[in-house]
């Protein structure tokens, strides 16, 4: 009578993993190929006229023209300042928003109607007034992201906080932390994974404002790239500037993923 041993295979998890990682990819990538194919299709057969729909090689044209004589990355530049300043001054506010009201019932019973009713309005919908009050510089293209990012970053952080089980607090109080202490060792690592998501909601928001508030009163960036040519009738300017915006949005997410990512190691550490 034999007895086989099965071992594993020096890297054969790592296989496996690279396996399926590329099967995600594949499957990621299957509609947006469809939907190539299909616009390929679409424009040389002319289903619809050229007029309305560029191939996707004029499209792919385009961007390199936009490449070469560097209107793409100088509009891009502009767009991503404002949304990192917008981004920074709403996680801010949000952040202190969200702790206050987390933490003291007294906080939320002031603040919390008032926010309610405020974030029911559409970002859009505070654009006339803030044109008005500031006109249409900087300010009010910072001022439209923050709006963005404040309020998906607040509803997260007092989430986060009313998560946290009360038996925590005892402990922290029982081994006399300082307020200091009860953040950094309590409240941050416990509420990580819903800030997270607040973070994520309020970058995908900043940049869909920015985009916004570019359409209608800019004189740069990627949303008035867009504008701009669909008033010279440059359909293909128009759908490269959308790839663009896409992209990018698609690539600040990754990043903000990857950096999430990284946090909830840390906390699983910190613990």
């Amino acid at each position: 009578m034999t007895t086989s041993l099965s071992l594993p295979l020096p890297g054969g998890q790592a296989l496996g993993q690279a396996g399926r990682r590329l099967a995600g990819l594949g499957l990621a990538l299957l509609l947006p190929a469809a939907i190539l194919y299909l616009w390929h299709l679409a424009a040389f057969h002319e289903w619809v006229t050229p007029l309305l729909l560029p191939a996707p090689a004029t499209v792919l044209q385009a961007l390199v023209d936009l490449h070469d004589s560097g209107d793409l990355w100088a509009n891009l530049g502009i767009s991503l300042g404002r949304v990192g300043g917008g981004y920074l001054a709403g996680v801010a506010l949000g952040l202190a928003l969200g702790a206050a009201m987390g933490l003291s019932k007294t906080a939320e019973a002031y603040l919390m109607p008032s926010f309610k009713a405020i974030s029911l309005v559409p970002v859009l919908g505070w654009l006339p007034l803030f044109m008005m009050l500031i006109g249409i510089e900087e300010g009010l293209k910072v001022l439209i992201i923050a709006k963005a990012v404040i309020v998906p970053v607040t509803i997260n952080t007092v989430k986060g906080i009313r998560n946290i089980a009360p038996g925590h607090f005892e402990v922290a109080r029982i081994y006399r932390f300082s307020p200091w202490q009860t953040l950094s060792r309590l409240i941050v690592p416990s509420a990580l994974p819903s800030l997270a998501t607040g973070l994520r909601l309020g970058l995908a928001n900043a940049w869909m404002a920015l985009v916004a508030v570019e359409l209608l009163a800019a004189s740069e960036g990627v949303g008035f790239l867009m504008v701009h040519s669909r008033q010279l009738f440059q359909l293909d300017m128009v759908m490269a500037s959308m790839v663009v915006i896409g992209v990018t949005g698609w690539l600040l997410d990754r990043i903000l993923q990857i950096v999430e990512r990284r946090l909830l190691a840390w906390r699983v550490t910190a613990y």
